[in-house]
């Protein structure tokens, strides 16, 4: 009878990677509290025991309610930096990466959870007045420069007229998905399906060289 080889034991996880695990509990804690109930229920005592700690714990990561919300801005970018990175936009052509980044940006917009979250700490910042407008400024910033960078390299390509202003045209693309956003907050019940058919249609008519027709 053969022996049984024993289980080796599961290697221990590192300081840096329990650190990091609690970090995302909390962050996803926040955005849900947040979705669920508001800014204002956003507490770190309640978003600990949503994430199963402590409130101190929540305190000593993010310091204060700006560094939670900074770090949570940063969570998300990371999160869709991962989903379009895993379809490999960025090795896309230009128009196509544009088109693509824009179909799966409303394919996805449910609004729950982090981006529910997201776009009501937006709201409540400049309802507020609050400083921490400037990290949403940054955020969006941040979208319209990889925006832009796609329509350059469409141009570049050929694919994207040059006439176009990339970094209007990146603005424009842009404020297109925030109003989208903000209106599913206004009407979540909202049918996102022909507005996406068109968004795209729009887009590529608007943006597209038109090949020329022989005679």
């Amino acid at each position: 009878m053969a022996q049984s080889t024993p289980l080796e034991p599961r290697a221990r996880r590192t300081q840096a990677e329990r650190r990091d695990e609690s970090e995302q509990r909390l962050l996803q804690a926040a955005g849900e509290v947040i979705a669920q109930s508001g800014v204002s229920a956003a507490t770190f005592e309640a978003i600990g025991a949503r994430a199963g700690f402590s409130r101190g714990l929540a305190t000593q990561k993010f310091g204060s309610k700006q560094g939670l919300i900074e770090a949570l801005i940063t969570h998300l970018h990371a999160r869709q930096d991962k989903a379009l990175g895993a379809i490999g936009v960025d090795d896309m052509p230009g128009l196509d990466a544009l088109l693509t980044y824009v179909d799966l940006y409303v394919r996805d917009l449910s609004l729950k959870g982090d981006g529910r979250a997201y776009f009501m700490l937006l709201a409540s910042a400049i309802s507020d007045l609050s400083a921490l407008r400037a990290a949403f400024a940054a955020s969006h910033e941040r979208v319209e420069r990889r925006l832009e960078a796609m329509v350059q390299r469409g141009q570049a390509e050929g694919d994207i007229r040059r006439d176009l202003d990339a970094d209007a045209a990146a603005l424009m693309v842009g404020s297109l998905l925030l109003g989208l956003s903000i209106q599913c907050l206004i009407d979540p019940d909202m049918n996102l399906d022909p507005i996406r058919t068109t968004s795209l249609a729009t887009l590529r008519l608007s943006f597209a060289v038109v090949a020329s027709q022989g005679t």
